[in-house]
């Protein structure tokens, strides 16, 4: 293990965290979005929610636990983005016949975006932030001291 794995550690989380934040602030930018895309009938379809999934940059704890006994030669990596997903929720239906998108009987189809929720995760994100760059500050701090040990 590397004098440096913590913080290439800490530096993953913060652009997988960056890339959270970034995936929530469209999520609300596009929440009244009526015509994000065509759909297969070359109708427009509303804008659908985004939803980053993270996971592991090492597979099992196995190699993890391998890797601290330095069996292998290799850095803990942290955690990377697998995905980014839609999510499936039905679009909420709205009645506004003045709508330009309003069908025959006046309803509109809004994104299945809750500005509520989406709040709740970049205050989530913003928090894991701040976590990592807490860390990494730590570890750069204790490198420091390290270095005036010669001194």
């Amino acid at each position: 293990m590397s004098v440096f794995s913590g913080m290439n550690i800490s530096s993953s989380a913060l652009t997988a965290q960056r890339l959270r934040m970034d995936t929530v602030s469209a999520n609300i930018a596009n929440a009244d979005s009526t015509r994000a895309r065509i759909n297969e009938d070359g109708e427009f379809e509303p804008y659908r929610r985004k939803i980053v999934n993270f996971q592991s940059d090492s597979p099992s704890f196995r190699d993890q636990f391998s890797k601290i006994k330095g069996d292998e030669n290799k850095t803990v990596n942290g955690v990377k983005v697998a995905s980014i997903t839609e999510d499936d929720a039905p679009f909420v239906t709205v009645y506004n016949p003045n709508h330009p998108d309003a069908d025959e009987a006046g309803y509109v189809q809004m994104p299945n975006v809750d500005p509520l929720q989406e709040m709740v995760d970049l205050m989530s994100a913003t928090r894991s932030y701040e976590a990592n760059v807490t860390a990494f500050n730590a570890t750069k701090g204790m490198l420091m001291k390290a270095l005036e040990i010669g001194k």
